[in-house]
This record gives C-alpha cells, sequence and structure tokens, in this order.
C-alpha cells in the first residue's frame, strides 16, 4: 500500500479523473502570500473526504498487492474505483444544489451537464450565439452565501462565447439566454474551478452560483 501510494501514477491519475474543467487560468490575478496559504490549507483540507473515500475503496486490494504498478496497470486495476470515487462526490454536490434551491424556492431547470439555472427575467434582445461576445453584470457567490466577485467592483466582464476564457457552466449557460435576460446559474465544481479553486477567493471544489445579467451580444 504505501508503494502505491507513493507512486506518482496514483496522484497523476486521481487528478486526471477528478480535476475538473479548470477555466478562467489566463484571466486569474495573482493571488498574494497569505492567500496562497489559505487558499492551500483549504485545498488539503477538501482532500479529507476524497482520501478517506479512496481509502474505502483501495484498500483492501492495496493490502494484497506488494509491488509496485505502471500507470497501465494501475488505470486498469483502480480506474473504475476511481470514477466511483468521482460519482460519489457529483451527487453529494448535486443534493446540496438541490437542497439551496428548495430554501430560496427558486425556479430552476437541470441540463444534461449538471448545470442549474434559472432565468428569472426575461428580456428581447439578441440571442447568445457561439463565436458572438458577450458583456454581462454579474456576482458570483459560493454556497452559503459568501460574495466572491462582482461587476459591481470589477466592472462588466466580456467574453467571446465557446473560446474557454470563463467557467464551462457560465458558457452553457449564456447559450440559453439572450440580451436583456437575467438568470441565477448553480454550477458544481467540475463546470466551475475544479478540485483546487482559483488561488484567489473561490475555494476548492466549490459550488458557486452566479447571478447574471446580459447585457449586450455582439460580433
Amino acid at each position: 500500500m504505501k508503494q502505491i501510494f507513493q507512486s506518482r501514477f496514483l496522484f497523476s491519475f486521481i487528478f486526471r479523473i477528478l480535476l475538473y474543467n479548470r477555466s478562467t487560468c489566463a484571466e486569474r490575478s495573482v493571488a498574494l502570500s497569505l492567500s496562497k496559504c489559505r487558499s492551500m490549507e483549504r485545498f488539503y483540507n477538501s482532500l479529507l473526504p476524497i482520501a478517506f473515500l479512496l481509502l474505502t475503496f483501495l484498500t483492501p486490494s492495496c493490502t494484497q498487492n506488494k509491488t509496485s504498478l505502471s500507470e497501465k496497470e494501475f488505470k486498469n486495476k483502480y480506474g473504475d474505483t476511481l470514477v466511483k470515487v468521482n460519482k460519489i462526490l457529483v451527487k453529494k454536490d448535486e443534493e446540496t444544489i438541490r437542497n439551496y434551491i428548495k430554501r430560496r424556492e427558486w425556479k430552476m431547470e437541470v441540463s444534461g451537464t449538471g448545470l442549474f439555472y434559472g432565468i428569472y427575467k426575461k428580456g428581447n434582445g439578441a440571442k447568445a450565439e457561439v463565436g458572438k461576445y458577450a458583456t454581462i453584470k454579474y456576482n458570483i457567490s459560493l454556497i452559503d452565501g459568501t460574495v466572491c466577485y462582482s461587476s459591481d467592483s470589477l466592472g462588466l466582464k466580456t467574453f467571446r462565447i465557446s473560446q474557454g476564457r470563463v467557467e464551462s457552466g457560465l458558457e452553457e449557460g449564456i447559450l440559453l439566454m439572450k440580451e436583456g435576460d437575467k438568470a441565477h446559474l448553480i454550477m458544481p465544481p467540475y463546470m466551475a474551478h475544479g478540485l483546487i479553486g482559483d488561488d484567489n477567493k473561490i475555494p476548492p471544489r466549490s459550488i458557486i452560483i452566479y447571478d447574471v445579467d446580459l447585457i449586450k451580444i455582439s460580433d
């Protein structure tokens, strides 16, 4: 077991399975050293339930294997188990989101990819399309209500749709909207900032809530 957990293949594979889409990398501001320390602390804390699940699933097999495994062998032997762990975490996040929506009595739908969305004010402008530019007002908050980022302090955000410069959940949500629409978008970690957060205000494995006002669609 010791040899397996020390193997670089274990860690690389865990991150390939559990490290969800990390977008906005090019746009992230540089964190201060104190912020980085706090971010790393949150990161390691967030790994505790993952480590527990992995130990639960892998320990019986590990104790029977006394030799080091190649990356291919590790994938063949433990790949299904890690996928099961991932599904447990996704299910837990979905339950948290549904409870959040229920408490607030929001009317929301869920897409096939797991994005929760609700357009609470209808506009009558141009529809968002792939390749066009969207300009939005926004508030980004955590499930506990902590506001992370807001256009009130940072200014409007403009991005080209489906170019991978923002969260995948925002990309998908915008394509459901048109100019003048206001919507709530609730993104599980894999549609937001993944396993390790944004190294700034969004902690590891965070569900985030976008309150979006689509101001303009342009070429």
